[in-house]
């Protein structure tokens, strides 16, 4: 296992890729923090009545949404770089030699999920990271404050890095049932871009106006509401939008890893592969 393990990191570590990503990760996170650090305190509404109110957050909540844009927006960076790690072999051709290493294929997708976790909490660190810096110049001087002696923003910030380390673990799971690399990323885009976004906003408007509970609750299960949820804030809940307690978030956001990792297992991983 450790020599398996040894050699996917290997993999990861001798191309370009992952810090080109976690580059661009960085200042694409400075610039969104920066955006939203100015709107905030720019911003003359009132506050709504606490995280999920409604109203335009500031102080505290202000902070607290802004240094976790990475949970909200930036976690598409992490997703792709583990589905990467699985669709790459594929594309590549060099899942045959990597099973012919390591005949034991659960073995493979067990090293690949370790090593993932570990380059996830890398990206975490570097995504929310590049929110803070983009963000606090503008929260200490024209804000309330950078609120960086606060406790409670300093969990929020440690579950950030950890929820965006889990997405690269769902990555990986989503590689290994969608081994088509461009297929991947098409679906990762347009899911984390657009589809969940909508549905979120939709489902949770819907169930407001039909007077559907379920149907409002449902958007607190999705993977992006699930991981918000496990930071303890977001820019969604900021403006409006319930999240689950933090551990029902964990809970699932780890089973959407956990489905996916067994699915890829018991699919593509079953299959002859030559």
């Amino acid at each position: 296992m450790i020599a398996t393990m040894a050699s996917e990191w290997r993999k990861i570590t001798t191309t370009k890729m992952w810090w080109l990503l976690a580059l661009v990760m960085f200042g694409y996170m400075a610039f969104l923090g920066a955006v939203l650090g100015f709107s905030l305190t720019q911003s003359t509404e009132p506050t709504g009545p606490g995280m999920g109110g409604g109203g335009v957050p500031s102080g505290l909540e202000a902070a607290q949404a802004t240094y976790t844009v990475g949970a909200s927006l930036g976690y598409v960076f992490p997703l792709i770089v583990g589905a990467l790690a699985m669709t790459g072999e594929f594309r590549h051709q060099t899942i045959t030699p990597t099973l012919l290493y390591q005949p034991v294929r659960s073995t493979v997708l067990f090293a690949k999920l370790a090593v993932n976790l570990g380059l996830g909490l890398v990206y975490g660190v570097i995504g929310t990271l590049g929110a803070v810096i983009g963000a606090a110049p503008l929260l200490g001087t024209v804000g309330d404050g950078l609120y960086l002696d606060n406790g409670e923003v300093w969990g929020n910030l440690i579950f950030s890095v950890v929820s965006l380390a889990i997405w690269a673990v769902i990555g990986v799971g989503l590689g290994t049932m969608l081994t088509n690399q461009v297929a991947a990323i098409v679906i990762i885009l347009a899911f984390t871009q657009f589809v969940e976004p909508i549905l979120r906003i939709g489902l949770a408007a819907g169930g407001d106006a039909l007077d559907l509970g379920a149907m409002s609750e449902s958007a607190k299960f999705l993977p992006g509401a699930a991981a918000e949820a496990l930071v303890g804030s977001s820019f969604y809940a900021a403006s409006g939008l319930e999240l689950l307690g933090r551990w029902a978030g964990a809970a699932v956001l780890i089973a959407y890893a956990v489905v996916f990792a067994v699915i890829g297992r018991f699919t593509t991983l079953r299959k002859d592969i030559t």
